[in-house]
């Protein structure tokens, strides 16, 4: 098994951080009812005996004495961490895992990034690697931060660029929060934009999500439990809504209710890795099939159901209205529309009683209504986990890798232009030491050609799919043999690309032989021809052998 180690930065990192924690240990105290530390629960949490001086000494089976999270907590302001370690979470972090300062980065990336990245990279790097040497087969980073403060944006940055270099083989999923058009930091243009930039080079993974969207689904579900609409399916103990087991009304900000949903999109993201099911997938199977291009790297999330149901067994009907809703505007985590975008590729993660059937049935229902590259027409990659998430029957957390991120980038990017062009703020930047200009026109520039990208696939969106032309190889072998004189065997092979290389000729001529089953070192002679015409090549081999 597996194992993962969560990084939060700066004030929103920990905040959900601290929600991911809580649902975590609500959903395997839910499933682990006997209290033994299992595969599952190690991958996210040690076993440790405390009574032991120092870290405390690991235990890999048994019952479970006291359990430590496999998490690095960073802050530059210590008000988040310090309620932390005052709250129920207290005994799941020890100081050995955290990392703080008093002054903070007021909001500003190059304070982040180039004085508290460097004043502070040794005692990182000394958590990092603290937390992968507790691991026995270390699979992934998960780091959650914001992208228009100053430390989340900076210092997250700053420690991808770390975990690049130091544990080049793990990979790096990023949960980023992005500010909404009526954030109240005004230098958060500023702050995305050069985040932006470390994100494309060094990130496997981004899971952008909008403070807006998360804001308005909650006063979508408020208004729902509010209006009555629901009526009794709705349960007070949702884990959807809020983990202190109450529906909190929509006040100003629901900052409890936004930050469990990103838990909850955290805990369906590693369902599969952590519990049983009929069809498994792994973290590195989700950057293997859905990022077909290094820096198109940026997955659009949606989660369902958003509120809690009340029944277990699931109609037919409800089932599907679920996979319905994970490719609606409403549900998703970002300001986006997926399905009047184009998709490289779509992951459904299912939890829950759910059939591979169902999942089928409603692939192909919902694949007319979904545009697909050219090059990728059955880009889908589908997971079931047995365990459905506590309080519901059944849940779906689909990732998108759809140019409908574009938007997003697009209008990050005007925002930066109207305080760029002016000049505005510019200066308290400017003054930290080793932060100069060009850091602003080479983060410009890395977002237009991530857009160009976007673009240029948007531009094929309309164009109909047509069976690509293939080439078309007759090969022909006369062997000698010792029952009737000589063997002729005769296949066609069809191929994408083209075999006008002296290489590809080698490749393709090693491949008939082992295809043929003949023993290479037999062979004394091998003529190679070539016909090549517009679609089309005639490809014989003649050998003598002994």
């Amino acid at each position: 098994m597996t194992q993962s180690v969560v990084v939060q930065v700066g004030q929103c990192g920990n905040q959900i951080g601290c929600c991911f924690w809580d649902l975590a240990l609500r959903e395997h105290a839910a499933v682990n009812q006997k209290g033994i530390y299992d595969e599952a629960i190690s991958s996210f949490f040690r076993n440790v005996d405390t009574r032991v001086v120092g870290d405390g000494g690991s235990i890999s089976k048994g019952k479970i004495c006291s359990l430590k999270a496999r998490a690095v907590l960073i802050d530059m302001e210590e008000g988040v961490v310090n309620e932390i370690l005052q709250g129920p979470l207290r005994d799941v972090f020890d100081m050995n895992q955290l990392i703080t300062d008093i002054s903070g980065s007021g909001n500003n990336w190059a304070v982040g990034h180039k004085v508290f990245g460097s004043l502070y990279q040794d005692q990182l790097l000394e958590k990092l690697r603290k937390s992968a040497e507790h691991c026995d087969c270390l699979q992934c980073f998960f780091i959650i931060h914001s992208m228009g403060g100053g430390t989340g944006s900076g210092l997250g940055t700053f420690l991808l660029k770390m975990l690049e270099d130091e544990f080049p083989e793990v990979y790096r999923f990023v949960t980023s929060i992005y500010p909404s058009c009526e954030d109240d930091v005004i230098t958060s243009p500023y702050n995305s934009i050069l985040a932006m930039k470390e994100l494309n080079e060094h990130a496997d993974c981004v899971l952008p999500i909008d403070n807006q969207s998360l804001f308005d689904i909650i006063s979508k579900i408020d208004l729902m439990v509010n209006s009555g609409k629901l009526g009794t399916t709705v349960k007070p103990k949702s884990l959807v809504t809020s983990s202190s087991g109450a529906l909190k009304k929509c006040h100003k900000k629901p900052f409890d209710a936004m930050n469990n949903i990103v838990a909850n999109l955290l805990l369906n993201l590693t369902s599969s890795a952590r519990f049983e099911g009929s069809l498994n997938m792994d973290l590195n199977e989700i950057s293997m099939n859905l990022v077909p291009f290094p820096q198109l790297h940026y997955l659009v999330s949606s989660l369902t159901p958003l509120y809690t149901l009340a029944d277990v067994n699931i109609p037919p009907r409800r089932l599907d209205q679920m996979f319905s809703d994970a490719f609606s505007k409403d549900h998703q985590l970002l300001q986006a529309d997926p399905k009047h975008s184009l998709y490289l590729a779509c992951a459904l993660m299912v939890r829950g009683n759910v059939q591979i059937s169902d999942l089928r049935r409603n692939i192909e229902r919902l694949k007319p209504s979904l545009q697909f590259v050219s090059w990728n027409q059955e880009g889908w990659k589908t997971s079931l986990c047995s365990i459905p998430p506590v309080g519901h029957s059944h849940s779906l957390l689909a990732l998108a890798n759809n140019t409908c991120v574009k938007p997003t980038f697009m209008e990050l990017k005007e925002r930066f232009m109207r305080l760029y062009k002016k000049k505005a703020h510019l200066h308290h930047y400017l003054q930290v030491e080793g932060m100069e200009e060009s850091c602003f026109t080479e983060a410009v520039s890395s977002l237009s050609a991530l857009i160009q990208e976007y673009n240029q696939l948007d531009a094929t969106k309309n164009v109909p799919v047509q069976d690509l032309p293939r080439l078309s190889i007759a090969v022909s072998l006369t062997l000698p043999c010792q029952c009737s004189g000589v063997i002729s065997a005769h296949c066609n092979l069809h191929c994408l690309g083209s075999s006008d290389s002296s290489a590809s000729a080698s490749q393709l001529l090693f491949s008939l032989v082992t295809l043929l089953d003949i023993p290479i070192p037999h062979v004394l002679e091998q003529a190679v021809h070539f016909v090549a015409c517009t679609r089309h090549f005639f490809f014989q081999v003649s050998g003598r052998f002994l």
